[in-house]
């Protein structure tokens, strides 16, 4: 892939260094797209034959001026909170900016990162906004790869490191969704699955769900996180309707939202696959959480990532 020069829109985040890194080892030539360079380019900049660019994505303009001499984009933006609108924009206007700046510029390779659970019928905003993207994706005439991960989970993350913070905080934790089934998948197998495909021309007009290799409530993996940090604590499941009210109420509290309404509606459906890892196109098998999990939500390891976590949500 030394000669590749790819596009990352949406690649300045935790998913995205992933991603980034592992392209790197394969000396691609990156451009990482980004609201805030100087927030994020100590951590990206350092990866050979990367550039770090300060754009509006959502600009048809700068759109085609940030493509223009590249041959493959990967797009990965992505929001959990927000209104409708603010789903249609992140997920589904900017993606048909991204398909009409391809066009223009002659790129055929467009590898998306979706969501598993994305349907345009589904009971979120969330879900079904991202369900429309793929539906895009799919008419768009190009050479495309939808990539479609359970939740994402490795150092850096804001789903295992979030439970960890509020286990620390916390004598008991309501949880939404305490019965609903996830199969977490690693950033690292994502970010090799995104190389896998990127190599292997059979990935195009493929939709792949990536899972791990096991299945867990939300409560048991709230408690297996308790476990690793030695701060076991009662899990006490909401009912639907308790759960709403909560996340309306913290909705309203100051800083980063951590639950709303609509993720308590995506709670509503299990984020399993029946579809098998695609272990036989990808050339590997996934990594199963409880190897991963434990380097990074030990004691002393996890005070230093959570004050990290921290900062960056202050932001």
């Amino acid at each position: 892939m030394q000669d590749r020069r790819i596009c990352l829109i949406g690649g300045s985040g935790f998913i995205g260094s992933y991603i980034a890194e592992r392209l790197a080892e394969q000396e691609a030539a990156l451009t990482i797209a980004t609201r805030n360079r100087d927030r994020h380019k100590a951590a990206l900049i350092v990866l050979p034959k990367t550039e770090v660019v300060s754009t509006n994505v959502h600009h048809p303009l700068a759109l085609q001026q940030l493509l223009a001499g590249h041959d493959t984009v990967i797009s990965m933006v992505g929001i959990l909170h927000g209104t409708r609108k603010a789903f249609e924009r992140a997920h589904v206007e900017l993606l048909d900016k991204i398909i009409a700046s391809c066009h223009k510029q002659g790129i055929r390779r467009l590898l998306h990162i979706s969501a598993l659970g994305a349907d345009v019928n589904a009971p979120s905003d969330y879900q079904q906004t991202k369900g429309i993207a793929e539906q895009r994706l799919r008419e768009s005439g190009l050479d495309w790869t939808i990539l479609r991960p359970s939740v994402v989970f490795g150092r850096g993350d804001s789903f295992l490191t979030l439970f960890a913070g509020l286990l620390d905080k916390l004598p008991l934790l309501p949880l939404a969704g305490a019965n609903t089934r996830f199969a977490p998948v690693w950033a690292d197998d994502l970010a090799r699955a995104v190389v896998a495909c990127l190599q292997n021309p059979h990935s195009v007009g493929q939709s792949l769900d990536l899972t791990g290799p096991r299945s867990y409530t939300l409560a048991e993996l709230v408690r297996y996180v308790g476990q690793l940090r030695g701060t076991p604590r009662p899990v006490i499941g909401l009912p639907q309707g308790i759960a709403m009210l909560q996340a309306g109420l913290m909705e309203l509290l100051p800083g980063p939202t951590l639950m709303s309404r609509d993720n308590v509606r995506s709670l509503a459906v299990d984020n399993v696959s029946p579809q098998p890892f695609p272990s036989a196109l990808l050339g590997f098998a996934p990594t199963p959480l409880e190897v991963v999990a434990p380097q990074y939500l030990g004691q002393d390891e996890f005070n230093l990532i959570l004050s990290d976590y921290r900062r960056e949500a202050a932001r």
